[in-house]
């Protein structure tokens, strides 16, 4: 680290960011867990002590390759510290007993799992969730999820997942929440705060850990495990800043990444995981490898052997190993070699133990593991109705031209059409958790159940979802079905296997022939409204130039087709916005709409400046874009002061009119750009947005503060910088939004 870099970046000074404190504990509460811990180690062996280092999934659900079988006995022999894919109360009920009633101490597992957007009821993915801008509407889905993750047994969450990302190609895009470091931020703390609630020892809530700690959503040309290389500088203003938001928010375990960044795999890393992690952020919780990460340190290349592997990712930090059994296999000879120090294994066992602490686990073993609970609280009403809320908040209208949604209630006959319309199980996405294909709901049942018998609803395939080979007469015999029906809904994506992990693709359009399908039933001339799904931003701008509507659904969750119903009826209107730039073709990847400016910005009349021979630099639709029902109209930008110094304020402000029929949510945003820096700046910033909802006709002046936090930067040394001189911002509905208004900055009082 080069001297004088901020221990808070820029980004989150301007979040007004709290020391960290460990999930929240009162200083009461946390000295009665060290107390409590401390006991404990004192009673441990050294073969105790790696036991709880040492993770094993259980064969109720897999991640990944199985390594380890007969993963119970290694349980009864005092091996095993925590257990993964482990859930249902009975199930966890029985393994516990292991631990508790045949090993020596009795000390209880900790139960993890992949709990990434919803236990049983499922959420729309989070990108999806992202798109809501609705932070209360993120935290309220994340403490659903810990509800009902905890009745099943799990006391520990792999969420939230944090990398900021600007290559869609990326498979894992939809696990986070895109490409701007404040919205993620601000999505981590909601995420953490609904995980792990105010209390961590009520039982309705779970341990967060934040993942992928780091620079994973940069892997080098969008592909999963891939290498990471990047300036200390754009990591620490970009990548980094989620994390530390998790942190401050107390989040309770962090998981190292698969990359290696700047030449040093992530899970024997020193410089991040104790200089950054421990001694800059103060992190006091524990940490856990991704799946088998340790032994991949010598497919890296940087260890020889499992046991080089095993002692450099514990000398870098790690404190408990996942699935590959290195730690069990070769700490305790590393140790009576003097390789590594038993204060470092004691070190590890001391963050483990003070997390099954903080849980009630110590005084409780199986407060957790309540069937009557469990019965309870899975797909529970209310759990579903806010899966279905937070879904019609989440999918986005890119476009409506014509005017084609909502529709209206006088249709009588409806062809839904495409290879995703009657697909329920795809609703679910990747990483869904415990979901269950049957509870979810399909675009097409979701769209029968709305419009009752009164209206035809007919369906047809068209084409399958990947093949590029179909008969004319697929095609053919949907546009003849589209031609009789007042309207048409086509339901065309990616399948929900085409993101996730190890789902990378190379290009990210409409696979198989859909485009093709789009085309003769739109050719047709009946009103198309084209429902898009997926678990990234798609090339869509061969679909962009025909007319019709666009609702991008993501992949919305176990209630995807009600909600879709309601926003093509409009019951509901749409009010999502992208959190990821749709690009209009892979030729632009990497592409992010806080960009530098260049030596040679662009201009269209002059070759010899920043741009494509054959396309626009602009992408398809910017990131903040979404339309709504009505007509958003902005007015009267005005500031409360044109000049303001470090220890003063001043106060944005516009009006926004809704001149349209229709009720309207809209995502207001608001952009920075500084004056000449010490680094080159972005060509705009997101600072803050707010989202509001306006009756037709009516009007809303929203504000927003700004302080002197708010004009930070890092500079080239990595010390926060504040520049005097004009700035420039931007309030609109989208990241290209126009019209600047402009103050002055001077920082001296």
């Amino acid at each position: 680290m080069r001297p004088g870099w901020p221990l808070v970046s820029s980004v989150l000074a301007r979040e007004h960011v709290m020391a960290s404190t460990f999930m929240n504990l009162s200083a009461e509460h946390r000295e009665h867990i060290d107390r409590e811990v401390e006991q404990w180690l004192s009673r441990m062996t050294l073969e105790e002590k790696v036991g709880q280092m040492t993770q094993f999934s259980s064969d109720r659900d897999t991640t990944g390759p199985s390594l380890k079988e007969d993963v119970e006995e290694e349980i009864k022999a005092g091996r095993v510290g925590s257990v993964f894919n482990a859930f249902d109360a009975d199930f966890t009920r029985r393994l516990q007993q292991q631990a508790v009633e045949h090993t020596r101490l009795g000390i209880p597992l900790l139960f993890g799992y992949d709990v990434i957007h919803g236990f049983r009821t499922i959420f729309p993915i989070p990108l999806a969730q992202a798109a809501s801008f609705d932070m209360d509407a993120i935290e309220a889905a994340s403490r659903i999820a810990a509800a009902e993750a905890s009745a099943a047994g799990l006391h520990w969450a792999f969420t939230p997942m944090v990398d900021i990302t600007r290559d869609p190609r990326w498979g894992r895009v939809m696990e986070g929440a895109g490409e701007d470091t404040l919205l993620g931020c601000r999505v981590a703390r909601a995420q953490v705060r609904g995980l792990q609630g105010s209390a961590p020892d009520e039982v309705d809530t779970v341990a967060a850990c934040v993942k992928h700690f780091a620079g994973y959503g940069a892997a080098e040309a969008g592909r999963d495990y891939n290498t990471v290389d990047m300036s200390e500088w754009r990591l620490r203003s970009v990548y980094l800043p989620p994390f530390q938001a998790a942190i401050d928010e107390g989040c309770a375990s962090l998981m190292t990444a698969f990359n290696s960044l700047n030449g040093v795999p992530a899970s024997c890393n020193g410089w991040l995981l104790e200089q950054v992690l421990r001694q800059e952020w103060g992190f006091e919780g524990l940490v856990v490898t991704d799946y088998t990460a340790i032994m991949e340190l010598v497919h890296h290349g940087v260890a020889a052997d499992t046991r080089q592997a095993g002692q450099k990712a514990v000398l870098a930090g790690v404190d408990m190993a996942m699935q590959d059994g290195i730690f069990l296999e070769h700490l305790a000879g590393l140790v009576e070699a003097g390789t590594v120090s038993l204060e470092r294994i004691d070190m590890a066992v001391r963050r483990i133990l003070r997390v099954k602490a903080a849980l009630g686990l110590l005084d409780d073993p199986y407060r957790y593991s309540d069937p009557a609970r469990e019965q309870a609280l899975l797909l529970a009403p209310a759990h579903r109705l806010a899966a279905r809320e937070l879904a019609e908040k989440a999918c986005v209208l890119l476009r409506n031209e014509p005017c084609v949604l909502p529709f209206s209630n006088d249709i009588r006959r409806m062809a839904v059409i495409g290879p995703l319309a009657q697909d329920a199980a795809a609703m679910l996405g990747p990483w869904h958790g415990n979901g269950h294909a049957e509870d979810a709901v399909s675009l097409h049942d979701g769209l029968a159940l709305r419009l009752g018998e009164a209206v035809t609803l007919d369906y047809c395939c068209g084409v399958p979802l990947e093949s590029d080979v179909s008969s004319a007469d697929d095609i053919e015999a949907a546009a003849a079905l589209a031609r009789t029906s007042d309207v048409v809904v086509l339901a065309l994506g990616e399948d929900n296997s085409m993101s996730g992990e190890a789902a990378s693709r190379a290009r990210i359009g409409l696979p198989g022939r859909q485009m093709a399908l789009a085309r003769a039933v739109i050719a047709t001339g009946t009103p198309c409204a084209v429902v898009t799904f997926s678990g990234r931003p798609l090339v869509l701008s061969d679909l962009d130039e025909l007319p019709c509507a666009i609702l991008h659904a993501w992949w919305p969750g176990i209630e995807a087709g009600h909600a879709l119903a309601r926003l093509l009826m409009g019951d509901a209107g749409p009010s999502g916005r992208l959190p990821m730039t749709f690009p209009r073709d892979e030729g632009q990847i990497p592409i992010h709409y806080n960009a530098f400016s260049t030596g040679r910005p662009l201009d269209p009349e002059e070759k010899y400046t920043s741009k494509y021979l054959d396309m626009p630099n602009t992408p398809l639709y910017p990131f903040g874009h979404g339309l709504t029902y009505g007509q958003i109209v902005y007015q009267h930008r005005a500031l409360s002061s044109r000049c303001i110094r470090a220890s003063e304020s001043l106060v944005v402000s516009v009006t926004v009119a809704n001149t349209g029929a229709h009720e309207a949510t809209e995502v207001v945003q608001l952009y920075l750009r500084g004056p000449a820096g010490d680094v080159v700046r972005p060509v705009r910033e997101l600072i803050d947005f707010k989202r509001i909802t306006l009756v037709p006709g009516g009007a809303e002046t929203v504000c927003f503060v700004i302080e002197a936090a708010s004009l930070r930067y890092e500079d080239a040394m990595g010390n926060q910088r504040l520049d005097d001189g004009e700035y420039h911002l931007y309030v609109g509905g989208r990241s290209d939004t126009s019209d600047a208004i402009t103050f002055h900055f001077n920082k001296q009082d």
